[in-house]
């Protein structure tokens, strides 16, 4: 298993703390005003964590078991009640009804639960608004701390096909064009899939991420915090020193099951 674990004392550099093994009952303290606490997680699949306080909640995918909404809605309703000011989420592979090409060819998604709005109505209502959910799908948004520090954010629920779900894409050459819509100036990547090599390796021994992925990241210089999940077994966070740089860049792979969510301070 990819697994690192990284404290205020032993990170690379004076800009980023990794906490990925911690009581949860004594969680590290934050930082202090100059720096802002990201909360990391994914793979929740309709169930319920025990997550800390920060000031911004990153969930990279899979909210639900099956795509049901009623699933769905069981995790907007966890999430809603959690007392971080910020929640960016994205969907992921399992989120069958928030895919439109899956909810054209399987129209049964749409349960009894389903707003008269869609399913997406559910991320983007003035309840959602109103806790602080940010819904991200190929798009990015500007979030504001209390502190005043503006990131640029940007979320991806795509991944390479494994057998049927939602968002998927089947060859390099739509990898590449999918992860092209990834802004330049993006400092905070959700994505659903790992990139080929960090943090990807599968039960079954092999690198599961996508090429594609790891390929754009290369170019995406002011990119300081990079989240995805969808390989369970690969959950852990490493800090990657980058010479010339402002910062490093912290990978973490945040798919929850019995592991704690992954914190991550920068300073801002």
């Amino acid at each position: 298993m990819q697994h690192n674990h990284y404290d205020a004392a032993s990170t690379p550099g004076p800009t980023c703390a990794v906490y990925d093994d911690y009581d949860i009952q004594r969680v590290p303290p934050h930082p202090g005003p100059g720096w802002t606490r990201f909360v990391c997680i994914s793979d929740t699949h309709s169930r319920r964590f025990a997550v800390p306080p920060g000031d911004v909640l990153l969930h990279a995918g899979d909210l639900s078991s099956w795509g049901l909404v009623s699933q769905l809605k069981q995790t907007i309703d966890w999430l809603k009640r959690l007392d971080h000011p910020i929640k960016v989420i994205i969907a992921g592979n399992h989120d069958l009804c928030l895919d439109a090409e899956v909810v054209e060819e399987y129209p049964g998604l749409l349960d009894k639960k389903t707003p008269q709005g869609g399913p997406h109505s559910l991320l983007r209502n003035a309840d959602a608004l109103a806790a602080g959910l940010v819904y991200l799908e190929h798009e990015s948004c500007i979030i504001r701390t209390k502190a005043g520090r503006e990131w640029k954010v940007y979320g991806s629920p795509a991944a390479p096909r494994y057998c049927h779900g939602a968002f998927q894409y089947t060859n390099s050459l739509e990898g590449d064009e999918i992860y092209s819509r990834i802004p330049d100036d993006v400092e905070i990547l959700l994505t659903h899939t790992p990139p080929h090599g960090m943090l990807d390796l599968s039960k079954k021994g092999t690198n599961a991420g996508c090429r594609s992925l790891a390929e754009r990241l290369k170019t995406l210089s002011a990119c300081r915090l990079h989240v995805f999940g969808h390989i369970h077994e690969a959950h852990g966070a490493t800090v990657i020193p980058r010479d010339g740089e402002r910062g490093e860049r912290a990978a973490v792979n945040a798919a929850l099951g019995h592991r704690n969510p992954i914190i991550v301070d920068f300073l801002n």
